[in-house]
């Protein structure tokens, strides 16, 4: 059984800054207290293309294992490694980030997918954030009312973290629009 969710919103910030925003999340002091499962963050790869000038990045993120706590205890790991692909096409103005897990991968598969374009009411002061996410647990499929039980709390702690993502993301938006002003922020 796999749960998916999906999300949307509107940033009201136009795309440049909503994007700048997305590398520097991690990076911020403040938001390592609101996104205290991200452990830590580094950058493998990145190369511009200059034909497409499209740029690519590969980026390391360890994060506190998902799931409730039990399950970490049977599983006797606290910590996942994932792996983030991001493309940005800064001509057709796209962000894409794809995020998914490399260890834990007998036990559970997470696979998240983000998104920024120009928001179409109003591409240059907006920005649309489309987020897909699923997730499988695997070794319980053979009970499924269990596994759907602890797919649903995977589900319920991955929406809660979204969330923290977007107030970090609206935090830097802010900073960064202070910071074009001129203003200590």
């Amino acid at each position: 059984m796999v749960r998916a969710y999906s999300q949307e919103h509107t940033y009201k910030h136009p795309w440049e800054r909503v994007t700048s925003a997305s590398w520097r999340k991690f990076a911020d002091p403040e938001n390592k207290r609101i996104l205290s499962h991200i452990l830590e963050v580094d950058t493998l790869s990145h190369k511009l293309d200059s034909s497409s000038g499209k740029l690519y990045t590969t980026r390391a993120i360890t994060i506190h294992a998902p799931g409730p706590w039990f399950l970490r205890k049977i599983i006797r790991q606290d910590i996942c490694h994932c792996v983030e692909s991001t493309v940005v096409d800064a001509q057709s103005r796209s962000m894409q980030l794809s995020t998914r897990n490399i260890s834990l991968e007998k036990y559970i598969e997470v696979e998240e997918k983000i998104r920024y374009d120009p928001h179409p009411d109003n591409p240059k002061l907006w920005t649309v954030c489309k987020q897909e996410t699923s997730i499988r647990i695997k070794p319980l499929s053979a009970l499924a009312s269990m596994a759907e039980k602890i797919e649903q709390k995977c589900v319920d702690k991955f929406q809660a973290n979204s969330a923290k993502g977007r107030e970090v993301m609206e935090r830097m938006c802010k900073y960064l629009e202070a910071e074009s002003r001129g203003i200590s922020a």
